[in-house]
């Protein structure tokens, strides 16, 4: 996995065949279906109306876009690009407005948000256990998260394709609206200030934030949390992978 440019955006050169080459096809998908579009890499020193007009899309949309050398966009995509690629979301990505609004109708009304979650395999595994167990949708950031490509589609098993999935720009905004509509925002963290989940009852609708292994929710992210679980450990043992955690927050919410 490689950073490019601004550190934020990330590829994996895996996911090649994701990608959408051509400066009109690009900037139409982008003023047609700009939800299916995770991120646009354009060469470097290309400055014309048309790929000033993917940049002004990009910022109009939300879409992360990112300036490269040709020879990563090569890299990227070894056929023509003609200077832009934008790598593609196959299920299509919903508004948090829209998910909001559905997620009290799910058989389980819960949100699994992700906070600073880049494990691809992570995000799809628990968007299938998600998808199995009746919940809402999932949450994620359009920085610092998992690309939802290949890797995060296997792992999800066709879940991904059928889970309503939201990308935001600021997790914790997102965490605010969905509390002024009603939600109960839980976090997962062990450590000073959580309980524990077992016997724990939640109140629905919800939103379940998980944390990156490596780093746990962010302060701004915790603090808009109402209850922080963890998960009671017998043996000694340094951690549980988000997935694994999630897997067994959501059988325990799915008990109510």
């Amino acid at each position: 996995m490689e950073k490019i440019s601004n550190g934020k955006v990330k590829c994996d050169e895996a996911d090649a065949g994701t990608f959408l080459p051509g400066v009109k096809p690009v900037l139409e998908l982008l003023e047609s279906t700009p939800e299916r579009v995770d991120c646009v890499f354009i060469r470097k020193g290309r400055r014309d109306k048309l790929t000033d007009a993917i940049i002004d899309a990009c910022r109009a949309s939300g879409v992360r876009f990112s300036l490269v050398e040709q020879q990563r966009l090569t890299a990227l995509y070894p056929g023509n690009s003609q200077g832009a690629l934008a790598r593609i979301f196959s299920g299509g990505f919903s508004s948090l407005e829209d998910l909001l609004e559905l997620a009290p109708k799910a058989p389980l009304p819960l949100i699994v948000a992700l906070d600073q979650v880049e494990d691809p395999g992570n995000a799809g595994t628990l968007a299938r256990s998600l998808y199995a167990l009746g919940g809402a949708g999932l949450l994620v950031t359009r920085h610092q998260g998992a690309f939802l490509g290949p890797a995060a589609q296997k792992a999800a098993a066709g879940a991904l394709q059928k889970l309503p999935v939201a990308k935001v720009t600021n997790l914790s905004q997102a965490l605010d609206k969905a509390i002024d509509q009603g939600f109960t925002v839980y976090g997962a963290a062990a450590g000073e200030g959580s309980i524990s989940a077992y016997g724990f009852k939640p109140v629905f609708p919800a939103v379940l934030v998980m944390g990156s292994e490596e780093a746990g929710l962010r302060p701004g992210v915790a603090k808009r949390c109402s209850s922080l679980l963890r998960i009671p450990m017998r043996r000694e043992f340094n951690s549980l992978n988000v997935a694994q955690a999630g897997g067994m927050l959501l059988a325990l919410f799915n008990d109510f």
